[in-house]
């Protein structure tokens, strides 16, 4: 088995015994290795600090990098590599992944305790799959005198259910501790957040409406002109690809979209723009769109892959996909001050998921905070419970099929790369199994929206106003 040359030099002037393994690609032999004590496989994060000087960051693959706790270590401030500095990193040491080497290349280096307390240690040597085998002692001799502190968090601890009943009691207590609000007698006068939109408000009840017809519908559409707007640009746009121009939401509905979708496109936007968030950045408002466009659509798609018997609702499917991220909106508009913390943090820690992050800064996450919302503004139950639970491939309470569609979705779109900020770790196959959707079908429908991707990144900037 061969090993870059450079890597392979680094070890010897060590003089430290070691082996080569291999792991096979794909989460199962990888997370086998992580969770059969004492042994322990390492990542690295590469960060800059306020010098623009690269310092990486080894930890446990089962750990969430704290980077305040590096910035204590080390006495400066630190932002992980993403994108296209990431990638010129590794191009530029010709590598596929960071190697988990302390020193690297000379680089300034910060190690994990944790790595400390396990009795084998795997590195990663930067080609996929490939990594280096080391008992406790040669590990500690290629540490030399390099920075040893606790900078890590436990992922799996960070990522336990929480009972939805603790809900409340997390989300005052996150408020009261890292914001400037203090908690009234009852927290929705603490949060101050707008009443339901008058225009929601107007659809929910018309959702209920056994009766409604598309008249009901476009009344309510002639009292918003920016909401109409929105959604006959989305009928319009090449992604649908409408015979004609449409000019009108009756066209938009009997001629592209129908009745069911346009009324909860039309419930999701007005949501969707009830609360604010920054306009730039990787978790900005476009980015927040984009997520909410793609998840809608797959989740729309892995609906007709469940054979007819079985199948949710087509529209509350999607309006749970459109507000899938809603919860992050919550969380730039209450913790302000921490919102850029969480960001930097998922940024280190792409195998942690944004709700374990959210957890570990404010001890609350984004789906929790959007159930919580939806009930205050007297939304579907289903749609509170789809979003609550999304991220837990287990959940088989109410509405489960909602919650494990948008689970799906999620994983889906990220392993292609569709979405920012979301936790690598792949779908379970149980998911699919438990909706009783082929899991080729499933690849089929997300590749098939692969194919119109710049036709939904043009309805996303349209909903962001980019």
């Amino acid at each position: 088995m061969s090993v870059l040359t450079h890597i392979e030099r680094h070890l010897e002037g060590f003089q430290v015994a070691y082996s080569l393994t291999e792991i096979a690609s794909g989460p199962k032999a990888l997370s086998d290795v992580i969770e059969l004590k004492p042994y322990h496989a390492a990542r690295a994060t590469v960060l800059k600090n306020e010098a623009d000087e690269e310092v990486i960051a080894i930890t446990c693959t089962d750990t969430l990098l704290d980077i305040n706790k590096v910035d204590s270590a080390l006495g400066s401030k630190h932002k992980a590599l993403t994108g296209t500095k990431l990638e010129n990193f590794m191009a530029k040491y010709g590598v596929d992944t960071i190697p988990a080497l302390p020193a690297f290349n000379d680089i300034p280096t910060i190690v994990d305790q944790g790595l400390l307390e396990v009795d084998t240690v795997y590195l990663g040597t930067g080609v996929d799959s490939q990594y280096i085998k080391l008992a406790q002692p040669d590990f500690r001799q290629l540490l030399g005198d390099i920075t040893i502190n606790t900078i890590g968090t436990s992922i799996s601890k960070l990522e336990v259910p929480v009972n939805p009943d603790q809900d409340r009691d997390d989300i005052e207590y996150s408020v009261s501790l890292f914001t400037e609000r203090r908690i009234r007698q009852r927290l929705e006068e603490t949060l101050e957040f707008p009443p339901l939109p008058i225009t929601a408000e107007r659809i929910i009840k018309l959702r209920v409406n056994p009766n409604a017809d598309i008249s009901d519908l476009t009344d309510i559409f002639e009292l918003d002109a920016s909401l109409s707007a929105q959604v006959v640009s989305w009928a319009a746009s090449p992604y649908y690809s409408a015979p004609g121009s449409i000019k009108s939401i009756h066209d938009a509905i009997v001629r592209v979209l129908g009745f069911d979708m346009v009324m909860n496109l039309a419930l999701g936007l007005s949501l969707g723009h009830t609360l604010k968030m920054p306009t730039q950045g990787p978790y900005g408002c476009l980015p927040y769109w984009q997520q909410s466009v793609y998840v809608a659509t797959a989740t729309e798609a892995l609906v007709t892959c469940i054979p007819r018997e079985n199948r949710p609702s087509f529209g509350t499917a999607y309006l749970a996909g459109l507000l899938n991220n809603f919860g992050s909106l919550v969380i730039s508009e209450v913790f302000t001050n921490q919102f850029k913390a969480i960001c930097d943090h998922i940024d280190a820690n792409p195998s942690a998921s944004a709700q374990a992050v959210e957890r570990h800064i404010i001890g609350v996450d984004r789906n929790q905070i959007a159930a919580w919302l939806m009930g205050y503004w007297n939304m579907p139950d289903t749609i509170a419970n789809a979003l609550r639970h999304q991220c837990d491939p287990d959940y088989d309470g109410e509405d489960w099929q909602y919650a494990l569609l948008l689970n799906a979705a999620n994983k889906l779109l990220n392993a292609k790369g569709l979405l920012t900020g979301c936790s690598t770790a792949p779908l379970k196959p149980k998911v699919l199994e438990r909706l009783n959707i082929d899991p080729q079908a499933a690849e089929e429908a997300i590749d098939n929206l692969l194919e119109s991707h710049e036709e939904l990144v043009v309805i996303a900037k349209q909903l962001s106003g980019s």
